[in-house]
């Protein structure tokens, strides 16, 4: 089935897609306001949601990214990556960055796509989020921070 992907206001973004890739509702909305708001849907049906923030002049920061759970593992998500990436490039980006835990299917996701480690931010997790966070019975520590650069 076709996807569409377009730029929404962060009023009109569906906060329950957000909150599975970023736990904290409080969190979404310190950086939502200051993003650029993207959906996909199919057949009419929001899918998708994904949210970057501006970096300085030429970078930006994938801060979220999730498929609703009834269309994961259809390739929305691979899509929608692939669909940010490319418009950012072609809006004259230098670089993508995204955080993410230190192991899991999201760092693997982010690599198969060109993303690499650049730093390692110690705590994040445990610093940001009043409840612990867990990725297979495991807690997550600190976030991995990854660039694409173009």
């Amino acid at each position: 089935m076709s996807l569409l992907i377009r730029e929404v206001p962060a009023t009109d973004i569906p906060m329950e897609l957000l909150l599975l890739a970023d736990p904290s509702e409080t969190r979404v909305r310190t950086y939502l306001s200051v993003s650029r708001c993207f959906v996909a849907s199919s057949g009419g049906t929001v899918v998708g949601a994904c949210v970057v923030q501006p970096r300085g002049t030429d970078a930006h920061e994938l801060m979220a990214i999730a498929v609703h759970p009834a269309h994961q593992q259809s390739g929305y998500g691979l899509r929608l990556l692939k669909w940010v990436i490319e418009f950012f490039r072609n809006a004259g980006a230098r670089q993508l960055e995204v955080g993410t835990g230190t192991f899991g299917y999201q760092l693997a996701f982010y690599q198969r796509h060109g993303f690499r480690v650049t730093s390692i931010d110690h705590d994040f997790f445990l610093k940001n989020y009043p409840e612990p966070i867990f990725e297979d019975g495991i807690q997550i520590f600190d976030m991995l921070r990854l660039t694409l650069r173009y």
